[in-house]
């Protein structure tokens, strides 16, 4: 059984935490001991108090200067989370950790970091940034953090890493954590640690009981029409939709407009501020639909998305998974809706196949002639207002 200073026995309880998850009764003693990990969890499994316990016992009461840990994460998002639960735990420790990312002003960081710190959480552009301009210290590095280690490389952030650990002093601890351990997760881990301890919780299934999962046949052509009758329906409240490229989401934003059902969009080109403003009003339900690409849905962390809609085809049965897994939580039902255009058929049976899990099929009937395409010219005052274009209705298939 872990024991923990009375500091971090409030702050625990405070949270509503009874127990300690599998990572972290694994993780925390070889950390705490000053060894290198590598651990493979999945997000939700409670693996940022893994590693953030042990580095806020080395907290003392002295006021900090540089700081001793430096724990590196993929996005903005998960920056702001980590930061916030590194804050929380170490309350009673009288913490101080530092958020750094880009898409915001480099004042309110570097006034932070000047106050002194003991725990940064950074993405990689924005730390290099901060150290070139000498406001950030690294010097005095202890411990080092990979969080979410298979993303920091699918996003293309191993030469960064590989800058930011050249920085670093030694001897230092290092931790990764991964929710893969690809070929290359093993590599970097090679390559940064020394004889790690290793923890491998296995993954959970996903629970599909919670989530109605259905497919669509539909022409491309029809996409959109199919996707506002969804929109449009009663108990259609909070929906997440997918599209694979910032340009598509982008697209479908204004098409969706254009049809009266407003949506905004969230991926990699959306400024931070204006992604915070965009999330708050989807948490707050002011925004009914967020339209997202997967890198950027990674982020999203809303526990009451009633639907998820694949208006694009997910690449593989492991995204699939990953993309309805954001509706059906916190006790509540979710329906997932999945577009399967004319030409993949075949690639939609793989995903089915590998994924295993039960879909039900809705069909798209198209009852109603198609909308001519409106006129392009100068907008008279007193013109008659265009019919609405005609919607697709999907109904189910009988038994």
């Amino acid at each position: 059984m872990l024991a923990f200073h009375t500091d971090f026995d409030r702050a625990v309880k405070q949270l509503g935490w009874t127990e300690f998850t599998p990572v972290q009764e694994l993780s925390i003693p070889p950390l705490r001991s000053g060894r290198d990990l590598l651990a493979q969890a999945q997000t939700g499994t409670g693996k940022t108090a893994a590693f953030a316990l042990p580095i806020l016992e080395r907290i003392t009461a002295t006021r900090p200067g540089a700081p001793f840990a430096l724990v590196i994460v993929p996005t903005r998002e998960l920056c702001q989370q980590v930061a916030k639960e590194f804050a929380t735990l170490g309350r009673y420790r009288g913490a101080r950790p530092v958020a750094l990312y880009g898409g915001v002003g480099y004042r309110d960081q570097e006034e932070a970091l000047r106050r002194g710190v003991h725990v940064v959480v950074a993405t990689p552009g924005r730390l290099l940034d901060l150290v070139k301009r000498r406001t950030l210290n690294v010097s005095k590095i202890k411990v080092l953090v990979l969080d979410e280690a298979d993303r920091l490389l699918d996003l293309g952030f191993a030469p960064d890493i590989a800058r930011i650990v050249a920085l670093l002093p030694s001897p230092r601890q290092t931790a990764l954590f991964s929710a893969t351990l690809t070929p290359e997760v093993r590599a970097i881990a090679k390559k940064y640690t020394i004889d790690p301890a290793s923890v491998i919780i296995k993954a959970q299934e996903p629970t599909v009981e919670a989530i109605d999962q259905a497919w669509v046949q539909v022409r491309e052509a029809d996409k959109v029409s199919a996707l506002r009758e969804i929109l449009a329906r009663e108990e259609v409240v909070r929906t997440l939709v997918f599209r694979r490229t910032k340009h598509g989401a982008d697209k479908l934003v204004k098409a969706l407009g254009l049809l009266g059902s407003p949506a905004r969009a969230l991926h990699g080109n959306v400024g931070q501020r204006e992604r915070e403003r965009v999330l708050e009003g989807f948490r707050r339900g002011t925004i009914p639909t967020l339209v997202a690409t997967n890198l950027a849905a990674r982020g999203i962390h809303v526990d009451d998305i009633g639907h998820v809609v694949n208006f694009d085809l997910p690449e593989d049965a492991e995204t699939y998974v990953h993309r309805v897994g954001r509706t059906g939580r916190a006790g509540r039902r979710g329906v997932a809706f999945t577009f399967v255009n004319e030409t993949q058929r075949a690639e939609f049976e793989d995903i089915r196949r590998k994924a295993k899990v039960p879909f039900r099929q809705e069909r798209l009937a198209l009852h109603a002639p198609r909308a001519a395409a409106p006129a392009v010219g100068r907008v008279v005052a007193h013109a008659p207002r265009a019919a609405a274009p005609a919607v697709a209705r999907i109904v189910p298939l009988p038994a």
